[in-house]
């Protein structure tokens, strides 16, 4: 295949970038800059296709958001049922004790996340990761099944 030699101007640091990345991909600078120059003059089914791969993915990523928002409301579900289910009335007598007993808890709570947060930590990272390495994945539960 022929070529034909042009002469073009870079800005001083877009020259040395290009002479970096060449220098690490083991490539020339006309090389990389042929093939910059040919990808943004392809015809726009190329660019069609990324889009469609990049918004594939998204969906597959919104579907894996939707499904863990799923298991985790039907998990906060299932444990105040049973939370209602299991625990007794406070009489009368003993109601402000509780309230204020249960103030100082969620504000404990409430620190105690915001420390987590703040540090990056998640409570299910942590058990994932003390989980036995033989033990295989769960398969997902189906919309509709229950545990």
């Amino acid at each position: 295949m022929s070529r034909v030699r042009r002469n073009v101007y870079f800005e001083h640091a877009h020259d040395k970038r290009l002479s970096e990345l060449a220098a690490m991909k083991g490539v020339s600078v006309s090389g990389i800059v042929a093939a910059a120059v040919a990808a943004y003059l392809s015809p726009e089914d190329d660019s069609r296709e990324m889009v469609a791969k990049r918004l594939d993915r998204l969906s597959r990523q919104f579907e894996r958001l939707e499904r863990d928002q799923t298991i985790l409301i039907e998990s906060l579900a299932l444990y105040v049922r049973y939370y209602l289910t299991v625990s007794a009335p406070i009489p009368e007598s003993h109601q402000a004790a509780a309230k204020a007993q249960g103030q100082a808890r969620f504000a404990q709570f409430v620190e105690q996340l915001g420390r987590r947060m703040g540090r990056g930590q998640s409570l299910l990272r942590d058990l994932a990761a003390t989980r036995p390495e033989d033990q295989a994945d769960p398969a997902p539960i189906a919309q509709g099944e229950s545990a």
